[in-house]
């Protein structure tokens, strides 16, 4: 039994070449308003950020700003992708302390961010590959986003697609690998395993996978857990690891 609720999935963190462009593409052809903003006008010199939301969703766009960053290796690597998937907890210090405690990598300690709207507290955890989870805990902030991003007064106004909330996020990994992080979210979170298919449910003529789907107590998180099954030609998961260099996010389904 945890000593932390997961409320919800609070946003996801894309690392891209082109965090303005890929913003613009969000908004136009996926109907995501810009709310948040961090750069250099709010004084990060290190990389910028958009925040996009629609209804119960925010993805957050990152792009460095100077060459030598994790974000710039990470890209450099994987292309562009999913580094960070957060969660919504009622209490960030008991979520990163008991995770810890069970066996997963610390990325960053508690620590409390704050402005004149309040204050938040964020820690981060290594999961497979190269993808993080962050902790957050926002009861005392009111502000748009979190600390440290500045609200976008945007003149165009975006046409919402329809998109309310994120339903789950996949997770590829290589052959072998399935059941190793299946147990790493049993182990660390005290997840369960919620639905599981094998390559005889999920196949084509040439290409089949397996998959283990993990999710918290309350089911409001799900994250299945793919890999590579034999087929005729190359799985689209392991096609996925090949070009991404290793494990990592395949898709978020909203």
């Amino acid at each position: 039994m945890n000593s932390f609720k997961i409320n919800s999935f609070d946003h996801c963190e894309l690392y891209v070449s082109n965090a303005k462009q890929a913003a613009h593409y969000y908004q136009s052809a996926l109907g995501f308003q810009p709310i948040a903003y961090q750069g250099l006008e709010t004084g990060n010199r290190n990389k910028v950020s958009y925040v996009m939301k629609q209804n119960q969703i925010r993805f957050v766009l990152s792009s460095p700003l100077v060459p030598g960053t994790e974000i710039g290796q990470h890209i450099d690597k994987h292309g562009d992708g999913v580094k960070d998937i957060s969660f919504s907890v009622d209490n960030t210090e008991n979520a990163w302390r008991e995770t810890t405690d069970r066996g997963a990598e610390s990325v960053s300690k508690p620590k409390m961010i704050e402005d004149e709207k309040g204050e938040a507290i964020i820690a981060t955890i290594k999961t497979y590959g190269d993808t993080t989870h962050t902790f957050v805990e926002r009861e005392k902030y009111n502000g748009v986003f979190l600390p440290g991003y500045q609200v976008m007064d945007v003149q165009t106004v975006a046409n919402p697609t329809g998109l309310v909330h994120i339903d789950h996020v996949v997770g590829n990994q290589p052959n072998g690998e399935m059941e190793p992080t299946c147990k790493f979210y049993e182990k660390v979170f005290g997840w369960h395993r919620f639905w599981s298919v094998d390559d005889k449910d999920v196949s084509t003529e040439f290409s089949s996978l397996r998959s283990i789907v993990m999710a918290n107590e309350n089911e409001i998180i799900k994250m299945p857990i793919n890999e590579p099954a034999e087929g005729l030609k190359k799985s689209q998961i392991q096609e996925f690891v090949e070009f991404y260099e290793g494990p990592g996010i395949q898709h978020v389904a909203m």
